[in-house]
């Protein structure tokens, strides 16, 4: 695991690309390599060397440099790549990524010749963007600029594209990102290195995969087993349609199989499935954020009649139940603020500010019936402002082991809430659907916690 280390924790780089070279078709580019140069001197707190096989900017040859780096970012064409690769590994070079694609069968065997030869590791080829640690700075994507903010949730992306998407979701949203990789054709290191690395991670306490296919599925197993019972992993399968299968082979050489053997897979290594990127961001901030939910039973708490309705269907709909709450609790609610009708979903009216909030979310959290709550609070239409939902992460900080979830329903309204709670543990959801999906998301890994 020294070496898988290397590409994510290296003391020292060398970026190795051209200043002249453009393919007429790859991503091999003067602006390739350039950019990269950049995010890698502006983020990267570690040593960076530039190694210009044109001998224009930075170093003719890696034989040149003061010291032997950990790791080796190449950016070249696939003939000029593997001469690159094997002068990194006879200096002695722990690990290398592979950015740019474009890699025969015979091309990719004679890297892995080199790797048993020299016992390096190689992400990629085809990785395009590489990876970023956001902990040591480490960035070598070409996107200048583009960092995401530094968090729990690590991301295994085997495309580019799905990669990038779900990097500019977690900028844009300020998702807190531990680490991003993009595997690419995983000539060498695979799903099962990553995940035994990001199981140790101490810097990561959610892992989420984009796969469009695996080689060792019987190692992939038993690596998440291990995994899940300290971190949860989500999956979001790419190529589940016999047309879309044949796409993702040519696309990342994947063995792609069929659905429903990657289903059963996922459910014996306690693998959370998702269906499409956005649930998989909104699951893994839920994971990231609340502890799992140990019971089926939600308690719904609103200042508005028409959404706690929809997401009271919403519960049904997605296999868990509305919270019967205690007499007691409902009492003391209804002596608290008369008219208001304690039974769940609980309506607090559209005058409900941050005292109304705080001492039923309060009371709701502490009945022995409730597992969880979905907490509405709009602003447009009622009298609720921003800064009441500082009372939120409040109240449910007194109840640690009861998942919360938030929905400032909307577009502006979100936006709103968002700047006041999108640094707390508590995570926003702009509608009820999504939120009753992230406790369901809770809700299965508490059942998978249980079973281990």
């Amino acid at each position: 695991m020294h070496e898988v280390k290397s590409i994510f924790e290296p003391r020292s780089t060398v970026l190795i690309g051209s200043s002249k070279i453009k393919e007429k078709v790859g991503m091999t580019s003067p602006q390739l390599f350039k950019s990269v140069t950049y995010n890698m001197r502006k983020f990267f707190r570690g040593k960076t060397y530039v190694v210009d096989v044109d001998g224009e900017a930075g170093h003719k040859s890696v034989s040149k440099l003061k010291e032997i780096p950990e790791l080796a970012v190449i950016m070249l064409p696939p003939e000029h790549s593997l001469e690159a690769v094997e002068k990194c590994a006879e200096k002695g070079v722990k690990a290398i990524i592979a950015i740019t694609g474009g890699y025969k069968n015979h091309q990719r065997k004679q890297l892995l010749k080199i790797k048993e030869k020299y016992d390096v590791r190689i992400l990629g080829p085809n990785t395009i963007m590489g990876v970023i640690n956001t902990a040591n700075g480490l960035n070598t994507t070409f996107e200048k600029n583009v960092m995401p903010k530094k968090g729990n949730i690590a991301v295994i992306s085997q495309s580019g594209g799905v990669g990038a998407c779900l990097l500019d979701w977690a900028c844009f949203y300020k998702i807190g990102i531990s680490k991003f990789v993009f595997v690419g054709d995983k000539v060498d290191v695979d799903d099962v290195d990553l995940l035994r690395y990001f199981g140790k991670d101490k810097q990561t306490k959610v892992v989420c995969l984009y796969m469009e296919g695996i080689k060792k599925g019987r190692q992939f197993i038993e690596e998440a087993q291990k995994i899940v019972k300290k971190k949860p992993i989500l999956a979001l399968k790419g190529g589940i349609t016999r047309e879309a299968a044949l796409r993702a082979k040519s696309h990342t050489a994947s063995i792609a199989g069929s659905d429903e053997i990657f289903d059963a897979a996922f459910k014996k290594a306690g693998i959370i499935r998702v269906e499409n990127i956005e649930e998989l961001m909104d699951a893994a901030i839920a994971l990231s954020k609340q502890p799992p939910m140990r019971g089926d039973n939600v308690a719904i708490v609103s200042n508005v009649g028409g959404p706690a309705i929809l997401a009271a269907d919403a519960v049904a709909k997605n296999m868990l139940r509305l919270a019967t709450l205690s007499e007691n609790t409902k009492r003391k609610i209804e002596r608290l603020f008369p008219g208001v009708d304690a039974t769940n979903p609980i309506d607090m009216i559209a005058d409900a500010r941050a005292e109304r909030y705080e001492k039923v979310l309060d009371l709701v959290l502490a009945d022995k019936n409730v597992n969880g709550v979905l907490v509405i609070n709009m602003l447009k239409s009622t009298f609720f402002e921003p800064k009441d939902a500082e009372v939120i992460p409040k109240i449910a900080k007194k109840h640690p082991d009861k998942p919360v979830v938030d929905v400032p329903a909307g577009g502006e309204d979100f936006a709103l809430v968002y700047q006041v709670l999108g640094k707390t543990n508590i995570p926003l959801y702009n509608l009820p659907e999504k939120a009753v999906k992230a406790l369901k998301v809770l809700r299965i890994y508490g059942k998978i916690i249980e079973k281990r």
